[in-house]
């Protein structure tokens, strides 16, 4: 595994995780590259549900779900995801560490996605931009 892929599965994916808050447990994800065995731990407010706790506010709840899907991957070009009526972005966000990370949803399927990409495709992503101000904002 490239340590770019390690590190981001560290930063976004380990923490509060239910099955080991470190890379060690690792197991492969069908769908994507990132931890397939990642399981949500961390609960809040009541009524909000759970978090992901390397997530930004904001794109950290799961809401009714009980698992979203986490995808990581180094570029826009190499994730192979098409933008379209069936998978939506609604929000984007660069992170301090220069990764693009987009909330969506998946209507047909009634299933929300994060991705994260390790790279600033800003640009090649068409929804709402979410600045720092907006995630102070937030609760």
């Amino acid at each position: 595994m490239k340590t770019k892929i390690k590190e981001a599965i560290e930063s976004h994916q380990c923490p509060g995780c239910v099955v080991g808050s470190d890379i060690e447990c690792f197991e492969a994800n069908h769908t994507g590259v990132g931890c397939g065995k990642h399981v949500a731990g961390t609960r809040t407010f009541p009524g909000v549900g759970k978090i992901y706790l390397g997530m930004p506010t904001g794109f950290n709840r799961l809401g009714p779900h009980e698992k979203m899907n986490i995808y990581i991957f180094e570029t826009f070009e190499s994730s192979g995801w098409k933008y379209n009526m069936f998978n939506i972005p609604a929000w984007k966000y660069l992170n301090d560490q220069g990764h693009t990370i987009v909330r969506g949803l998946m209507p047909r399927r009634n299933e929300p996605f994060l991705h994260i990409f390790l790279e600033n495709c800003m640009d090649k992503i068409d929804c709402i931009e979410i600045k720092d101000e907006d995630i102070n904002q937030m609760d």
